[in-house]
């Protein structure tokens, strides 16, 4: 849509800044008043000004509108689409009115339709920044970082918000591409860049350069579409070889900075207080991945019919999980590593943890998260969607809408509050505030409290398994999806201790119904009332 600025000020002679009121991506028409032959106007576009300082950055971006002394003129690049929020005119005496001034959002035209609401504002506001912060992040045929510093297809931001993207829009045809471009930019060796496009050393670690088989397998789950495991398969395997080379002692151990890629991360932009450096911390998180990647591959091999590739990366998963456990776990302590909410948690979502110490763990990460954390989220880029697979998967909504509910900092409100339109890149709002960093908690909406799951078995949403989480505070979630067999739809509601479910599924589809845990009278419709954990619908509306 269209609109104009909500206010002008004046920061200086001939310098005038304007709000656009929200961050945003996409074209600015501006109605030029008489401007002198040959005089210069410049505009500067920011997406992160503080009103009470001087602090706009002009190097961002920068047009220039040339007058001719005759006639009033009209600017709009459509060379270059910006994101911002402040616009920067500077050489005129008097401000532009502001319906002179209009900004237009551009995006890619995705089909597909994704919708949720529930009866908490905070968590319909968190859900509304996530969703339009990833829609402003797929241009150009791949998912930025940022639309406004570098413009990136970072493996690990990708990583990280894969999972919501795919929920929430239909990319298959991006990541058609952006996988092309992952393949196109392997070495000789195996070795993979932290971005693809690869222009230049850009950051990460073994999360980023993995990208190419835990975005080729969500892509396979979320359409059912399994020719990127088939395409790049070969890639995969020789990325896995080049991971393997740099073992030490059967672990995963840090390999050296080239030309394409640089430093080696294991979690990055965490909350103030937390090392994301440290050593153990980098170790546990890195191996975690590289598990997780055995892990997919021997579910891509059976898919793809490589059955015999099927065992060795089981056992190679179970291999790396026995020494991530001996390696790193403190028994005394029931802990790993730093003991961050990442260190404990990935560990469990790898099935590193022994089935006779999770429950030490998850008490452990209970308390840290209580004592040391304050009851916050507090974990970074890689962490928020490692967390929240475990919590949708281990049925711990409470656990995470306790730690949403959160307004302090670090925390999603916590950027609500202080004027987040988008996500910011970090917790507390430096250096972008347009950013694929922390984006990973959208799926959390529609998989845990809606409970819309799709099934490995049959992807796609081919079959959809609907477990829908209850929280202490919310009493009734609309959430829709459309899949490639279409519509899918969870709505329920708690009044007077009764829950009450409706759902729809595709025609062609079924579903697997579990019902939730707490729900003290199940309605589905009138002529079923069950009692069981979980029954299978055909396609209808229920």
């Amino acid at each position: 849509g269209s609109f104009h600025p909500i206010s002008v000020m004046q920061t200086g002679n001939k310098s005038f800044i304007y709000d656009m009121g929200h961050n945003f991506v996409g074209f600015t028409d501006v109605k030029m008043p008489v401007v002198d032959a040959g005089q210069k106007i410049e505009l500067h576009y920011d997406d992160f000004f503080m009103k009470d300082s001087t602090s706009f950055r002009e190097d961002q971006y920068t047009d220039y509108y040339i007058g001719d002394g005759e006639s009033e003129g009209s600017f709009s690049s459509k060379f270059n689409y910006k994101g911002y929020r402040y616009l920067m005119v500077k050489g005129l005496k008097d401000p532009i009115p502001l319906e002179n001034i209009t900004g237009s959002m551009v995006s890619t035209g995705f089909n597909g339709k994704t919708t949720f609401a529930c009866s908490d504002k905070d968590m319909n506001a968190i859900y509304e920044m996530v969703y339009h912060t990833l829609h402003a992040l797929t241009l150009g045929g791949y998912m930025v970082d940022c639309p406004q510093i570098e413009r990136l297809g970072y493996g690990g931001d990708g990583n990280a918000s894969t999972p919501t993207a795919q929920t929430l829009f239909n990319l298959a045809p991006l990541y058609m591409n952006w996988m092309q471009a992952w393949a196109d930019c392997q070495r000789d060796n195996g070795d993979m860049p932290h971005t693809a496009p690869n222009p230049y050393s850009a950051g990460g670690g073994p999360y980023w350069c993995g990208f190419i088989i835990t975005a080729s397998w969500q892509t396979y789950l979320n359409y059912g579409d399994k020719r990127l495991l088939e395409r790049y398969y070969p890639q995969m395997q020789k990325w896995l070889e080049f991971a393997e080379s740099h073992k030490k002692d059967g672990l995963l151990a840090q390999w050296d900075a080239t030309e394409y890629r640089n430093w080696y991360l294991g979690d990055w932009a965490t909350p103030t207080g937390i090392n994301q450096t440290d050593s153990l911390s980098i170790g546990v998180v890195t191996n975690c991945f590289l598990s997780d990647c055995y892990a997919t591959m021997a579910k891509i091999a059976k898919v793809t019919g490589r059955d015999a590739d099927v065992p060795v990366y089981v056992q190679k998963s179970k291999e790396l999980n026995t020494l991530i456990h001996e390696a790193y776990f403190d028994p005394e302590k029931n802990s790993y590593s730093t003991g961050t909410q990442i260190d404990l948690v990935y560990p469990m979502l790898v099935k590193a943890t022994p089935e006779d110490a999770v429950g030490g763990v998850k008490q452990t990460l209970y308390n840290e998260t209580a004592q040391r954390f304050k009851g916050h989220l507090s974990t970074g880029l890689v962490g928020v969607p490692v967390l929240t697979q475990w919590a949708i998967e281990n049925g711990e909504a409470e656990f995470m809408y306790q730690m949403l509910k959160k307004r302090e900092y670090p925390g999603y409100l916590y950027m609500i509050d202080n004027g987040a339109t988008l996500t910011w890149e970090h917790w507390n709002g430096s250096r972008s505030r347009i950013h694929n960093c922390y984006n990973g908690i959208g799926r959390w909406f529609h998989q845990a409290l809606a409970g819309i799951m799709p099934d490995e078995e049959q992807p796609g949403y081919k079959h959809i398994n609907i477990r829908p989480q209850l929280v202490e505070g919310i009493t009734w979630v609309k959430a829709s999806k459309n899949t490639s067999y279409g519509p899918v739809a969870v709505n329920w509601n708690i009044e007077n201790n009764v829950f009450t479910l409706n759902v729809e599924i595709p025609a062609g589809s079924t579903a697997t119904l579990s019902l939730p845990a707490g729900a003290e009278q199940i309605e589905v419709i009138p002529a079923i009332k069950e009692t069981g954990s979980s029954m299978t619908l055909p396609s209808g509306q229920y």
